[in-house]
């Protein structure tokens, strides 16, 4: 047999896809608006003034019905006050230091009023305006009794600024105003907006609790730092920044360990310079002296036997 020979495969020359060209498709409503006799911007703008239209319809339905039923919620409340749920009591509790007058102005404006007409969160912010109330609790105690827990402030200093002296707690609050002397051993704080860094100057006494208790009050100077008097009598000036014056204060706290600073003949203490303590101790005074004077007193004789021969003739 005769070999057959096969004929090389011809190559199939890759021929590269054509893109296909997209096609853009008209939607209905866009036919519909082309086969109206208006612009697109015209259609647009009475599409616009219809949703207005049904917003502006909506909400004057919700008014109506809103108006319906506040009516409805007044009538009913009517009939709740003549079934006896009315306030007729009002029972005040927590009240110590706060003016139990005050209070119950604030509270008695819902005297005889129907329960649900009660807005327990009014009642409750108006009683918050007043700087003694820390917060308050305001329930219905159905059917006729209006039950408020007042939470006081505690007053831990006295701030004193240009001759006026007033109550402030822990946060600087202004409780209310007194008269010098009247904030009995309660610490001092002294300056224009003192009250404002009192929680800042706690947590630096907080850092040294050893001479906490020692303390008798502070001044805010230039608004920038503190000046802390003791009951000793002493004071100490201390650098401008929380890191810094807390740096200061332990090293005081220690050398006063170690030497005993605090109750001896040191009146003035400066460590706002970082590298050097300043001391200066207080003024000697002298004894004054006394002089010794002989109290000469002079004495008049007088004759008794004649005293008594005038009150005689007198008598007579």
């Amino acid at each position: 047999m005769a070999g057959a020979t096969r004929k090389p495969a011809a190559k199939r020359k890759a021929t590269a896809a054509s893109p296909r060209k997209k096609v853009s498709q008209i939607s209905g409503v866009d036919k519909v608006l082309r086969m109206l006799p208006f612009s697109e911007e015209e259609v647009q703008r009475v599409i616009t003034w219809i949703i207005v239209a049904v917003l502006a319809a909506l909400t004057f339905a919700a008014a109506q019905y809103a108006e319906l039923t506040a009516a409805a919620y007044q009538q009913y409340a009517a009939l709740a006050a003549k079934a006896g749920f009315q306030v007729q009591r009002i029972e005040v509790t927590g009240m110590e230091r706060v003016d139990q007058l005050r209070v119950y102005q604030l509270v008695l404006a819902e005297k005889d009023r129907a329960m649900p007409l009660v807005d327990i969160d009014k009642v409750r912010m108006d009683l918050l305006q007043y700087g003694w109330i820390k917060d308050a609790r305001v329930a219905r105690r159905l059917p006729d009794t209006l039950a408020v827990e007042i939470i006081e402030r505690t007053p831990t200093a006295i701030w004193q600024r240009n001759g006026k002296y007033s109550l402030i707690d822990a946060e600087g609050i202004v409780l209310q105003n007194i008269r010098p002397g009247e904030g009995g051993d309660l610490p001092m704080l002294n300056g224009n907006d003192a009250n404002r860094h009192t929680v800042a100057l706690s947590a630096l006494l907080d850092k040294a609790s050893a001479l906490k208790s020692q303390v008798s009050g502070a001044t805010w100077v230039g608004n920038r730092r503190w000046d802390i008097q003791f009951q000793t009598g002493e004071t100490l000036a201390l650098p401008e920044g929380e890191a810094a014056a807390a740096k200061a204060l332990l090293n005081f706290a220690r050398m006063d360990g170690v030497h005993r600073l605090l109750g001896r003949d040191l009146i003035h203490f400066d460590l706002r310079d970082p590298d050097r303590a300043y001391f200066r101790k207080a003024q000697k005074v002298e004894p004054a002296k006394v002089e010794k004077t002989e109290k000469v007193e002079k004495v008049e004789k007088v004759d008794t036997n004649e005293v008594i021969s005038k009150t005689s003739g007198q008598t007579a």
